[in-house]
């Protein structure tokens, strides 16, 4: 027992146990916090239901928050990242990611497009779940096949702006001004997601240069894909529980 406890304080240690640590900490706080108000903190919550007419900046700052403290996301941002090393190519997933999550994101709120969140959040776990077995080679190994990992970041970026879409919608928006404010919104939304990204760009730079990437690379994807399967059951169970 203590020899077990020994080898898992000393891997805590190593960038693979303090990034996973991390991402964790980061999920549960999210968990027990934000996620209780549906990701929009109370005060955020008065200022967007009190706002009326274009308040640009503002808006932009509310969407980078909700970017940087957006545990679901970044969990689903680290599994498409995490073997990708050439910036061209992780330009172009989180080009499409944001393009998908931008396009509902507006949609979904000028439209008027009305689901339960609960469910939203429940799909946005799934997608770190699938995230997490397709790193794990796991799709190839069951079924012989290979899906495209662009087109899920596509199609999972759109469930990931209709997600904060159905949160927006729960609050009482005035229409002075909405077209400017979403859009303000989202490119904050863009720009908590380039800073949050570049946070984990660098852990997973360092983490990588060491020998320890190779041999838990494997169990990383295996906590990320329980933290997928909590959050989708969380959600589900405040589905039909509320």
């Amino acid at each position: 027992m203590t020899s077990t406890l020994h080898r898992a304080t000393a891997w805590l240690r190593t960038p693979p146990g303090l990034l996973t640590a991390g991402l964790v900490v980061l999920f549960l706080n999210g968990l027990f916090t934000a996620a209780l108000a549906h990701g929009v903190a109370d005060g955020d919550k008065g200022y967007i239901q009190e706002t009326s007419g274009i308040v640009f900046w503002p808006f932009v700052y509310l969407g980078a928050k909700h970017m940087v403290t957006g545990y679901d996301h970044l969990l689903f941002l680290f599994g498409v990242i995490f073997y990708l090393y050439r910036l061209k190519d992780i330009t172009t997933y989180v080009t499409l990611f944001a393009l998908g999550h931008s396009t509902t994101l507006l949609l979904g709120v000028l439209m008027n497009v009305s689901v339960s969140s609960y469910l939203i959040d429940a799909i946005i776990g799934l997608s770190v779940v699938y995230k997490a077995l397709d790193n794990m080679g796991a799709w190839r190994r069951w079924f012989g096949v290979q899906p495209s990992a662009k087109a899920a970041t596509a199609i999972f970026g759109l469930f990931h702006g209709f997600g904060l879409a159905t949160k927006l919608q729960d609050f009482q928006l005035s229409p002075d001004g909405l077209f400017v404010n979403l859009v303000a919104f989202n490119i904050g939304v863009e720009i908590g997601q380039l800073l949050a990204l570049g946070a984990i760009l660098i852990a997973m730079g360092f983490w990588r240069r060491t020998s320890s990437f190779g041999r838990h690379a494997y169990l990383a994807n295996v906590i990320l894909m329980i933290l997928g399967f909590i959050l989708t059951g969380y959600q589900l169970v405040g589905f039909f529980v509320a």
